[in-house]
């Protein structure tokens, strides 16, 4: 059985001393953080990672493992590409079995309008020279063994990893090449002169710097918000359900409007619902309501609502918005957001996924755990300077797209810090997309 969630009583691994300064600092070591914290010190720079938990001990561990290209929006395509054969490489690097396996991704259609969606989006894949093809019930019927769907969209080329080895090989690998890494270390705030950042301010003492990266996930909003800087970032609950051990029916990950599934390194399969979340209302997603009307257009029921978030999360009502210097921060009162799974909703992903493959025979779980995944209104991430302050470059609101595209996040991110030109262009990303009058743009990902 996978020991699953990593709890505040798991052993700290990464316990550097903090240097009086640096070149750079970077906050949050989720898969986005851990990569641009390895990228910057593959270039020579002084860099600290800080984590006020464990690396990777939210929603960098808890995702389906996908790394795909298929369905992505055009703007991330290119840099996809290159996060593809960026963990072939890392893989290499780590020197660790991450379950890296080129698998293919199957997007599955139950219905005919299914398909036609899909179809919309192949000139896309085609620009990219990727080898996604549609299936039709003959085919999609030869790739998985199950009558249940009407055709789907496959990428062959598209790979998985085990999150909760990956993500921590890589921070192992980025520890050799250099960077500072320290778990159980809250920034409480940034310290600012001038209208710059000149240091971060953390639980146990400051570090001077210059150049400051937040790639803080789900906690993004809540610490810029302390510093006057507003970003239309929610986060929304996602429930996954590991099965034991099942003969394998499709190496790769697959998913239709009910259920998502993936075979894992130890023969089970993590499961999950196709295209449903749970968003816990708070302070934020009253403020944010007028910038994701299109995204509620576009998907209507593929959200359910609670009342409100439970105690010390990033959104929750009681959730302090401003706090001093001296005293604990939110970061440090919840060291990792943990939700509880959804069990209702496991039960008949579990039901829907024996139904799909009966040759299987009794589907039993053996455990399951849920994330909380930041999101954007337009579905794509922050990845900029920050407006008005300088020194501060953000990476987050990934989509629930951060897994896979993390690597090359990493690499662009590192490169904006250091003043280079980036490798992609990062006009989609812009900060400033919510605030400069431009429309709200949903790209046509899938």
């Amino acid at each position: 059985m996978i020991k699953f969630p990593i709890l505040d009583s798991s052993p700290v691994e990464h316990d550097a001393p903090l240097p009086d300064a640096a070149d750079v600092v970077v906050i949050g070591a989720g898969v986005v953080g851990v990569m641009t914290a390895w990228e910057l010190a593959r270039q020579g720079q002084k860099v600290v990672l800080l984590e006020k938990g464990r690396v990777a001990c939210e929603q960098s561990s808890r995702n389906w493992g996908w790394i795909r290209a298929q369905g992505r929006d055009p703007a991330e395509l290119p840099i996809v590409m290159e996060a593809r054969q960026m963990w072939r490489d890392m893989a290499a690097e780590a020197g660790e079995d991450i379950g890296l396996r080129t698998s293919g991704v199957a997007y599955l259609a139950r219905r005919e309008k299914d398909l036609t969606d899909y179809e919309a989006w192949m000139p896309y894949a085609r620009d990219a020279g990727l080898d996604t093809r549609m299936l039709t019930r003959a085919e999609a019927a030869d790739l998985l063994p199950s009558q249940k769907w009407a055709g789907a969209m496959y990428t062959a080329s598209d790979m998985k990893a085990e999150p909760w080895l990956a993500v921590p090989a890589m921070a192992r690998a980025a520890a050799r090449a250099g960077v500072m890494i320290r778990e159980n270390c809250a920034v409480r705030g940034l310290d600012i002169a001038a209208g710059r950042v000149v240091g971060v301010l953390t639980e146990v003492g400051r570090i001077a710097a210059d150049r400051v990266v937040l790639s803080g996930g789900a906690w993004s909003s809540l610490f810029l918000r302390r510093h006057g800087i507003s970003i239309p970032q929610l986060s929304v609950r996602a429930t996954v359900a590991a099965t034991t051990p099942l003969p394998e029916v499709f190496a790769g990950g697959g998913v239709d409007d009910q259920i998502a599934f993936r075979h894992r390194a130890d023969g089970g399969y993590s499961l999950a619902a196709g295209g449903f979340h749970e968003l816990f209302i708070g302070p934020d997603a009253f403020r944010a309501l007028p910038k994701f009307l299109k995204q509620l257009a576009k998907d209507p029921f593929g959200t359910r609502y609670k009342l409100c978030a439970p105690k010390g999360y990033p959104d929750a009502w009681t959730t302090p918005r401003i706090w001093s210097d001296d005293e604990a921060s939110p970061f440090e009162v919840m060291r990792i957001l943990n939700p509880a799974p959804n069990l209702r909703k496991i039960e008949d992903v579990r039901q829907k996924f024996a139904e799909s493959f009966p040759q299987l025979g009794a589907v039993k779980i053996a455990t399951a755990w849920a994330g909380m995944i930041d999101t954007m209104p337009d579905m794509v991430p922050i990845v900029d300077h920050v407006p008005n302050l300088q020194g501060l470059t953000l990476a987050a609101g990934m989509s629930g797209h951060g897994f896979g595209i993390g690597p090359g996040i990493g690499r662009v991110t590192a490169q904006l810090v250091n003043g280079q030109t980036p490798s992609h262009d990062l006009t989609r990303f812009r900060f400033d997309r919510f605030t400069d009058g431009s429309p709200i743009c949903m790209g046509p990902s899938l």
